[in-house]
Formats: C-alpha cells, sequence, structure tokens
C-alpha cells in the first residue's frame, strides 16, 4: 500500500493523458493499441516487484494448504471446513468447483515472456506428472460400459507402472481408478489473460472438452466464443443430439474446466 500510494500521482497523470488521448480521438498506429498498458509499462519498478512478491507469496500459501489437505487426505484425518466428500451434499460440491475455477491465478508474464505449460489452453509438456491432489479430467469406464471423461483428483502415479490412480472428485473414498497417462488430461494451473495473451486461448470453433455446468463430467463441445476479460468464461456449445444442429445453445464455462479434446471429432 505504501508503494502504491508514493506511486499513485504518476499512475494519476497517466490515466489523464490516457482518457485525453481518447478524448481527442487521436489517430495514430501505435497510441491506440498501446494505451491500455500505460499503467502497467510505467508504473515503478518498485511498486511491481511487490505485487510480483505478494503473488509469489499467495501461491506458495496455497500450495502449503494444499499439501495439508492432501496430508490429512492420506491419513483419513478431515477437518470441520472439508468433510469426505462421499458425505458431501452436492451444491456445497458445485461451490467448491466454482471457487476453485474463480481462484485459479491469472498467468501475469513479463514483457516478451510466453505463457507457460497449463496456462489456459497451452498444454502440458510431454514429460509432465501430475502431482497428488492435482485436478485431472479422467477417462473411466461408466457402469453401462461406456466410457467417459470425469473430473478427478490424483492419488498418486506410478513411474514403474505409467499409471496415475485417481479419485472421482464426486465420490471420495468409494471410486479410485487406475488409468494409463493417456486417459489423464491436466487441468490448467493459471488463467489465460486475453487481453495480453489472446494465442493461449481456445479459438472460436475449436473442439474441446468442457465440464457440463452443475455436473462432474466432461463432454465435447466447440468453443462458440473465448473469453473478452481475465474473469469471463468460455461460452460453449455441447454435442447434444436433442437439437436439430446437433449441439447445445450456448453455456458458460469457465477457464479451469475446458481442456483439448483428444478424440476426433463425430461426422
Amino acid at each position: 500500500q505504501e508503494e502504491r500510494s508514493r506511486s499513485e500521482h504518476n499512475l494519476v497523470n497517466i490515466q489523464k493523458t490516457h482518457e485525453r488521448m481518447q478524448t481527442e480521438n487521436k489517430n495514430s498506429a501505435f497510441f491506440p493499441d498501446f494505451l491500455p498498458f500505460f499503467p502497467l509499462f510505467f508504473s515503478p519498478p518498485s511498486l511491481l516487484s511487490v505485487l510480483r512478491r505478494a503473488l509469489d507469496k499467495i501461491a506458495e500459501i496455497k500450495s502449503l494448504l494444499e499439501e495439508r489437505r492432501i496430508a490429512a487426505k492420506i491419513a483419513g484425518i478431515y477437518s470441520e471446513a472439508e468433510p469426505p466428500r462421499k458425505t458431501m451434499r452436492r451444491g456445497v460440491l458445485m461451490t467448491l468447483l466454482q471457487q476453485s475455477a474463480m481462484t485459479l491465478p491469472l498467468w501475469i508474464g513479463k514483457p516478451g515472456e510466453k505463457p507457460p505449460p497449463l496456462c489456459g489452453a497451452v498444454p502440458a509438456a510431454g514429460d509432465y506428472v501430475a502431482k497428488p491432489g492435482d485436478k485431472v479430467a479422467a477417462r473411466v469406464k461408466a457402469l453401462e460400459g461406456d466410457e467417459q471423461w470425469i473430473l478427478a483428483e490424483v492419488v498418486s502415479y506410478s513411474h514403474a507402472a505409467n499409471k496415475y490412480e485417481v479419485d472421482d472428485i464426486d465420490e471420495e473414498g468409494k471410486e479410485r481408478h487406475t488409468l494409463s497417462r493417456r486417459r489423464i488430461i491436466p487441468l490448467p494451473q493459471w488463467k489465460t489473460n486475453p487481453e495480453t495473451d489472446p494465442e493461449a486461448l481456445f479459438h472460436k470453433d475449436q473442439l474441446v472438452l468442457a465440464l457440463y455446468p452443475q455436473t462432474t463430467c466432461f463432454y465435447r463441445a466447440l468453443i462458440h466464443a473465448p473469453p473478452q476479460r481475465p474473469q469471463d468464461d468460455y461460452s460453449v456449445l455441447f454435442e447434444d443430439t436433442s437439437y436439430a444442429d446437433g449441439y447445445s445453445p450456448p453455456l458458460n464455462v469457465a477457464q479451469r474446466y475446458v481442456v483439448a479434446c483428444k478424440e476426433t471429432k463425430k461426422k
């Protein structure tokens, strides 16, 4: 806050210049695209440094909390704030999934820095191994024999067998699956800012797997519209034979729950 207060005078002047140039409708080939980033590029380095350290500290705290949760899960201990999910009401689970999507950190790179793997639509590296506690899309066999993609949590990975053990997020403690790596798709670990890194987003008409609203299952869908702002969701069209054109009306799905589809498009 002290750094922000020291920088406020400069930021106010930059904002006034920005507003004046917009009002005067300057038609420069350079300024219209550059103006929105004035505050970022001309903020004092000390302020940017403080903000980055704060973001790193938040990520560290979240990581420590997740490690404690996993350790408690392995030990069979659950806190009052997070009871075993097999007794969790569905509405509570849906709220937790929504909160997880909202609190997914936004990738903020340095000038010229490209988004890393697992940022938005950027896939994981070929040798990436998801950690215990990571959320993934997992392809499992359903009771009727069909296969489906579900939201799951990684329990462990065996390098010898090249297989994961995962828990169905909707049936924790009751449904555990042993799956090969090709049946696992890691979920994004950062949201993408459409204003600075649009190339790290899925594009219109791209085939994806998306978590159907109020469920824990992923289904094939087409991107109807990508997010326009960091806090926005994707708008997607789910494959649905009950509609004449084979797709549902547009539905919103958070960046956290949209991944590349490994299956070919149905004819």
